[in-house]
């Protein structure tokens, strides 16, 4: 187990408290997926697949499901009543935006910057002249109330009509667009609506607050993009408002403002409650103040609430929110199974709040969790081919399929802006220390004093433990590489009692520079090289890579007596098409071995785990497991991660 890292943080915000405002931030800076180039099968396919099908493909189904149009008759260029669904569907418009943009960061592709030239133009047209834009309070905005849109006037349904969550997604988008094209014209929009929020919503004035956190992020990123503090200090000040109305404290959970994250101020909050994806982005925003105004408060409550989650409330695959009812987190050990969420939006929100949990804090441990989210509960949100999603992401299922879109269509347009991202969670800088997050195959280039590196990363992770990085100087360099040591091949697959292995393993990560080798010591998790570089070496890094069993804490009733197989960060299932016997009747031998096998033609490449059994010198075999990820490809069938002990 890992020492408590809260004094440590302490000294960090205590320390950062007396800078300027203009300089405080994270102490360690990530470098930019833009200045990454990924390189390995494993994700450079996914990259490409998002790109290439995911994207085009989400923008295709915006028009056919009147999407677009809404901003069409919203701009007064066509007549007609609002298209689609719900209150928030300009949000999915948004967020591929924002997925399209990163593309373009990694490959320049003249049609689509021009269709987003097309697509900008059309929102700026349907934007009102104070710079209000919601296109179904604009089209309709006199229909009766329902559930979802509240009454036609302006912010009169902050609870439940996502008015000010839509407007995060596009805060989102204008940064990113304008960081990947240097063109202002989304941004202007944003800053022209961020402008209105705060003459609205500012010190003093309106006291209403998003009842769907995200535009806490929006404004965190258009206080990046401009310089402008209105746009942090707004960003807090919504978060400072929660926690106020009189909360409920026992009921059905929608009637309870824990369904909010509303139930306590945020300073005061200790657990993970409520909507998932609400929860996910209020952390997030909440670690970005922390770094960005040095509370000690919001350090507190987002340290205590992730020991909370990741204690209490964590899939082993990485998901969050155990139940569809509110698609909220449920009370501590509740991790039923075939009813799991486990939204994709959740796990992209898990991600984005680990990833700066890290920035903050140096420590490993949050990147055990982002990792194990990311290879699991986040990716099978898309199918392999980039055009099928999964809103839930259950733990079993007795026959389940991706969709080709949803009426409230979230989680496809939220992975299209994730994935090519993804390239941004490998490496980080600190001065002179540069950290390995993820075993990606990559290239990039670091600078240290004016000196410049360059480093290659080449592994087939996740299917096996050899990892060779190869650093390139013209000069002496004196840096400290830190090489992250996952939680996973220690006892636990992830910090905390919530899961733990029952097959001991050696432990020892082996690292040789030159073929030599390397003693080093172990910093938060990381293991640090520091010396001085100069001309070509390779640094190579052996993980003891190997199948082990898992088992959940004795809190956890729908897990009791069952076993999960795990390999480094993945987590594998049992699906029929592999199987002749049915997942359901299935049990996990206590005298099982495992094989491993690597399937090329299987899955686009997997790495597919065999049980045996001996029986009297014959060997049986038992079961074949695929990663997690790669399940509900083969048509409908029954599938499971975790399964009876024999």
């Amino acid at each position: 187990m890992k020492k408590n890292y809260y004094f440590t943080l302490l000294f960090i915000l205590i320390s950062c408290s007396g800078l300027n405002d203009s300089v405080r931030d994270y102490p360690i800076t990530p470098v930019p997926f833009s200045k990454v180039k990924i390189t390995d099968s494993f994700w450079q396919r996914r990259v490409e697949t998002s790109k290439n099908v995911t994207i085009p493909y989400a923008f295709d189904k915006c028009d056919a499901t009147g999407r677009i149009l809404n901003f069409e008759i919203a701009a007064g260029l066509k007549t007609g009543e609002y298209q689609t669904d719900f209150p928030f569907d300009d949000s999915d418009v948004y967020k591929i935006i924002e997925g399209a943009s990163y593309s373009l960061m990694h490959e320049y592709d003249e049609t689509m910057d021009a269709y987003l030239d097309t697509l900008i133009e059309l929102i700026g047209k349907a934007q009102e002249e104070d710079g209000y834009i919601l296109t179904w309070r604009q089209i309709d905005g006199n229909r009766p109330p329902t559930d979802w849109s509240g009454k036609a006037e302006r912010w009169s349904d902050l609870d439940g009509g996502h008015e000010l969550y839509t407007f995060g997604h596009m805060y989102e988008a204008a940064a990113a667009h304008f960081e990947a094209t240097g063109k202002r014209s989304f941004l202007d929009i944003a800053l022209k609506n961020a402008d209105l929020v705060s003459e609205v919503f500012g010190e003093g004035k309106n006291e209403g607050y998003p009842g769907h956190q995200e535009i806490e992020i929006g404004l965190i990123k258009l206080y990046r993009a401009t310089g402008d503090k209105t746009y942090l200090d707004q960003a807090k000040l919504f978060l400072d408002r929660r926690g106020r109305k009189e909360a409920e404290a026992e009921g059905d959970l929608w009637q309870t403002r824990k369904y909010w994250q509303d139930h306590k101020p945020v300073v005061e909050q200790t657990e993970a409650v409520g909507h998932a994806v609400r929860a996910g982005y209020m952390y997030t925003a909440m670690t970005d103040i922390a770094a960005l105004t040095g509370d000690v408060g919001y350090l507190t409550a987002v340290q205590a609430i992730w020991n909370d989650m990741v204690n209490k409330k964590y899939y082993i695959t990485g998901g969050v929110g155990g139940t569809a009812h509110g698609e909220a987190y449920t009370d501590a050990y509740i991790l039923p199974n075939e009813t799991a969420y486990c939204e994709t939006c959740a796990s992209i929100a898990v991600v984005y709040w680990n990833y700066r949990m890290f920035l903050l804090t140096g420590d490993s441990r949050y990147y055990d969790v982002l990792e194990r989210t990311l290879y699991n509960g986040l990716i099978s949100g898309v199918s392999l081919e980039g055009d099928r999603f999964f809103y839930p992401n259950r733990l079993e299922s007795k026959g389940e399929e991706r969709s080709e879109w949803f009426d409230c269509s979230c989680c496809p347009s939220n992975i299209s802006r994730f994935i090519p991202s993804v390239g941004g969670y490998i490496y980080a800088q600190q001065n002179d220390k540069f950290y390995i997050n993820l075993y990606i195959g990559s290239e990039v280039q670091f600078d240290i004093d004016g000196k410049k590196v360059d480093l290659v990363q080449k592994t087939d992770f996740p299917w096996e433990g050899t990892v060779a990085i190869d650093l390139n100087t013209n000069e002496k360099v004196k840096a400290n590489l830190l090489i992250r040591i996952p939680g996973w091949i220690e006892e636990t697959p992830v910090e905390g009692d919530l899961y733990r292995y029952i097959d001991a393993e050696e432990s020892r990560v082996t690292l040789r520079l030159n073929d030599e080798l390397v003693d080093y010591s172990i910093v938060d998790g990381f293991a640090s090289i520091e010396r001085e570089w100069s001309g070509a070496s390779r640094l190579t890094v052996e993980f003891p890579l190997n199948v082990r069993r898992v088992i959940a804490n004795e809190n956890v009733q729908d897990d009791r007596g069952k076993v999960a197989i795990n390999y480094g960060p993945l987590v594998y299932c049992v699906e029929a098409s592999d199987n002749r016997v049915d997942p359901f009747k299935m049990k996990l031998p206590s005298n099982i071995r495992f094989e491993k096998e690597f399937k090329n033609d299987l899955l686009h490449g997997v790495l597919v785990v065999n049980g045996f059994v001996d029986m009297g010198g014959k060997r049986k075999n038992s079961l074949t497991a695929i990663p997690y990820y790669a399940h509900a490809h083969r048509g409908k069938g029954p599938m499971r991660v975790w399964l009876p002990a024999e």
